[in-house]
């Protein structure tokens, strides 16, 4: 097995590990917050989720690029990087979901809702394929109505594409393949900033309005992800 695909079948661990790991971590991260910050309505407390995610991803980003520089550390530098970012990603997204009161509950429903997020545009595309427009509320769909056969299809195609996108922005697929030391790692704290906040756009558009208080439920005025949402892909 080359490098390349070591590196890729490290990142569907970590995709898989967080997706299984995080869930309950999510949970107890949001009663968590809503205990220290009693006051916080659903939006305020999605905005500091925003700020903790961006904080720690881009902590890590500024680690990978300055190891970057040394001499046989870049290929496992970026590769941890990337797996923080998913963990990082996925604790965030699960966290936005519980906020939201979507839950989900099946591994297969919680790998599309993230896929979907880190792929912005490319993801709804393929869903659009797989399952047919399905309108607003995409989040929702995803944990609730989107038939389990489809599930699967999506997520059969949209895996190896988060495997390649964010392997291959973070260096670790391009250092793989023996380009010049650094190249991906260099993207460091700047590159992993950039990376969050289009992330956090991706999922404000997937989740919309988050409830105006925590009695409620979803908000009723979201709007579609989709061609015309004015999304940017992560």
């Amino acid at each position: 097995m080359s490098k390349a695909d070591d590196a890729k079948s490290l990142i569907q661990q970590a995709l898989d590990k967080a997706l299984v790991v995080q869930q309950p971590l999510a949970r107890k991260n949001v009663e968590r917050l809503r205990r220290v910050h009693p006051g916080d309505t659903p939006q305020e407390l999605i905005r500091r989720l925003d700020r903790y995610y961006l904080v720690s991803v881009t902590a890590s980003g500024g680690v990978s690029g300055a190891a970057g520089i040394v001499p046989g550390a870049g290929i496992p530098t970026a590769l941890a990087d990337v797996m923080v970012f998913t963990e990082a990603s996925v604790l965030y997204m699960l966290s936005m979901a519980e906020v939201h009161g979507t839950h989900p509950e099946d591994f297969e429903r919680r790998r599309l809702l993230v896929l979907t997020i880190l792929l912005g545009r490319g993801a709804v595309k393929v869903l659009n394929k797989v399952v047919g427009r399905t309108g607003p509320y995409w989040a929702r769909r995803i944990v609730g109505a989107i038939p389990m056969s489809a599930i699967n299809r999506a997520n059969k195609v949209l895996g190896p594409r988060f495997i390649t996108k964010y392997g291959t922005k973070q260096g670790v697929l391009v250092l793989s393949k023996q380009v010049p030391l650094g190249i991906g790692a260099a993207f460091g704290a700047g590159g992993n900033h950039v990376f969050g906040r289009l992330t956090i756009k991706s999922a404000r558009a997937i989740f919309a309005e988050p409830p105006s208080s925590w009695d409620d439920g979803a908000g009723e005025d979201e709007v579609p992800f989709g061609p015309d949402s004015g999304d940017s892909t992560p």
